[in-house]
């Protein structure tokens, strides 16, 4: 607790146009790890923290109090809470805060299936993917909270031969457990050998949330028209290594394609 301070001050009274959110749950997520590098990880220097700053982090937030005309007392939000028991909110798109539909589950899970997690599996799989069901998927950081997601929403579909890629047996095992036809494990197997015995034909969809080496060595192993989602890069935020890719013309020969996505471009399919 060294790196943390704790803090109390009286809560400000709310304006016309803002409200006061009480967390419930805040989130803890690789982009958060962004916010504290120089250059803020390629994001906005505006999300940079300094030191004595708020912690950025997306949670889940009941209004006790509103003078906004869109919210009333008792809905539960979610979106850029920060690290605190309290906040008083404008609402503003650089919070992106998102009203929560009762669905008779817990708020909590607008932080993992119900919210940015989920929303960024499913636009990038099925929409930036546009899977079928009889294709073959690769995972990458396939243990995480979006990888998870997607492995579980390939064998919905009825993807074949759906595998991810973590570290460890423990996540290997946690793979298999929700579905996964077998897992790869970066540390210890050796990944080519792995790709070549798991996809003969190649790979139809291949789920990034890694990049660097994997991305790299995973490239000749994809099937014609095959599309890889870059999700994430999480191998790249130390910016140390060569990140570059030596074999980016089998995308060209393949007739493949690279897709990047940006979540919130897709809000309409929040609701």
């Amino acid at each position: 607790m060294s790196h943390f301070a704790y803090k109390e001050s009286p809560l400000p009274d709310i304006n016309d146009g803002e409200v006061l959110l009480r967390s419930h749950y805040l989130n803890l997520a690789p982009v958060m790890r962004m916010y504290m590098m120089e250059d803020g990880g390629g994001y906005s220097t505006e999300t940079l923290l300094n030191i004595g700053d708020v912690i950025h982090g997306r949670g889940v937030g009941e209004v006790i109090e509103s003078k906004h005309k869109d919210f009333a007392v008792g809905d539960f939000l979610q979106g850029q809470m920060g690290w605190q028991t309290y906040k008083v909110s404008a609402v503003t798109a650089q919070e992106k805060f998102i009203k929560i539909t009762p669905r008779g589950v817990p708020a909590y899970y607008a932080l993992s299936a119900l919210g940015m997690t989920g929303y960024s599996a499913y636009v990038g799989f099925i929409v930036k993917g546009k899977p079928k069901s009889g294709e073959t998927v690769l995972v990458s950081g396939a243990a995480g909270g979006v990888g998870s997601l997607v492995i579980q929403m390939a064998k919905a579909i009825g993807c074949s031969s759906v595998i991810g890629i973590a570290g460890g047996p423990e996540k290997c095992a946690l793979l298999k457990s929700i579905g996964a036809d077998d897992a790869i494990d970066y540390k210890t197997d050796d990944l080519v050998s792995a790709l070549e015995r798991h996809f003969p034909s190649g790979i139809d969809i291949f789920f990034d949330n890694v990049g660097g080496t994997i991305l790299n060595k995973s490239i000749p192993h994809m099937a014609k028209f095959g599309r890889i989602v870059s999700c994430g890069a999480i191998s790249e935020y130390e910016n140390e290594g060569d990140h570059y890719l030596n074999n980016y013309g089998n995308i060209r020969h393949l007739d493949a394609d690279i897709r990047g996505f940006y979540v919130y471009n897709h809000q309409e399919k929040f609701a």
